[in-house]
């Protein structure tokens, strides 16, 4: 009787067994861990960098620079600062100080100029244009860029400090000008003034002087012919007029014209009149890479606006060319003739005061 048991038991285990294989059930397990792989080995750095960041990289492990947060403390505290001295007006400037739109052989006077910071393996670059622009000091050199891509690397979760860091960030911010075969990487070493509201940030570093662009300080009227000095990582298709230019990529004056011009409320204003020209529109849209770079008058020669990047203006005109008129630069500086009291040297105000007939009833 034991035996029949057994033997329909085993039989019942045998059809529930070929059942269950003919279908598929869910199943509780646990997923096997499949550990991840290591991180590949650090590649070792090219002596002779090919790209605009390892050139960047490369300087960050140079000697001593000024970090970004000094230069972002800068930044906040020398907001509409004036200089103690004028940039030189040249709304028609001489022949050899006209940008020259067709050389290819000298040096056009554009830069690139790039924020970097790294902590450990992680890093960040932002890139933009300048120019730069006439000091009278010969040591030091003056390079008008925009200030976004400055905010958008101030920004960055790299350069913020974590509570527990393992590592401190590395930064800085370079000024990259066209060299052979090379090119030349400058540290900045303070911000001079930045005008927030019209998007401008007036850098200054040491070292050889750099080719500067003559600044108008009178406002193109509309449809004025221009050049803009357009950037591209890669030569479009055609490539006519496109030259290479820093670190892979290629430059080109493009032609274009001034749209009009807009206060700081976005309306609509007229050079020529008591409207405030905050910004202007010019055609045709620029490139990535481009902002901070000048635009320039065909015919004189002379800088009359900086690249901001694009905008859209209304429905019916979409999306322009944004721009910060020339007239802002020389927000930074001193008035031409204006001599400033509070900056001259003691012995030497009671003079001018005499000269000037002023002496009688000023005091300090």
């Amino acid at each position: 009787m034991q035996a029949v048991k057994s033997s329909l038991l085993s039989s019942r285990q045998t059809n529930i067994l070929s059942y269950i294989s003919k279908h598929c059930y869910a199943t509780v397990d646990t997923a096997p861990i499949v550990a991840r792989p290591p991180p590949p080995a650090a590649v070792p750095v090219d002596i002779a960098p090919t790209s605009i960041d390892d050139h960047l990289l490369a300087a960050l492990r140079g000697p001593p620079i000024h970090r970004l947060s000094q230069l972002i403390n800068q930044y906040e505290s020398r907001a509409g600062h004036i200089l103690d001295f004028s940039l030189p007006y040249e709304p028609s400037p001489a022949s050899d100080r006209r940008v020259a739109f067709d050389r290819t052989t000298t040096p056009n006077g554009v830069l690139m100029v790039g924020h970097c910071v790294r902590r450990g393996d992680k890093h960040k670059i932002t890139l933009c244009s300048g120019f730069a622009v006439q000091s009278p000091r010969g040591e030091e050199q003056l390079i008008l860029t925009c200030a976004h891509t400055f905010e958008e690397i101030r920004q960055s979760s790299i350069l913020q400090t974590p509570l527990v860091s393992p590592s401190e960030p590395v930064s800085g911010t370079f000024v990259i000008s066209p060299g052979d075969p090379a090119p030349t990487v400058d540290p900045v070493s303070s911000i001079r003034s930045a005008l927030h509201k019209s998007d401008l940030l007036l850098l200054s570093k040491s070292g050889p002087p750099l080719k500067t662009l003559p600044v108008s300080p009178y406002p193109a009227p509309v449809h004025t012919r221009i050049r803009a000095h357009f950037v591209v990582h890669q030569r479009p298709k055609g490539g006519q007029g496109w030259t290479p230019w820093v670190g892979g990529t290629w430059s080109k004056w493009v032609r274009g014209r001034i749209l009009g011009y807009r206060d700081f409320a976005g309306r609509e204003a007229e050079p020529g009149t008591y409207d405030a020209l905050s910004h202007l529109l010019f055609e045709p849209l620029p490139t990535a890479g481009t902002s901070g770079g000048p635009i320039v008058d065909e015919e004189t020669g002379a800088v009359v606006g900086v690249i901001l990047g694009t905008r859209m203006d209304n429905r019916v005109e979409g999306v322009r060319g944004w721009g910060s008129p020339a007239e802002s630069i020389f927000e930074m500086f001193n008035l031409p003739g204006l001599k400033v009291i509070g900056r001259l040297p003691p012995e030497s105000r009671s003079s001018y005061y005499k000269d000037e007939h002023l002496y009688d009833g000023i005091r300090e």
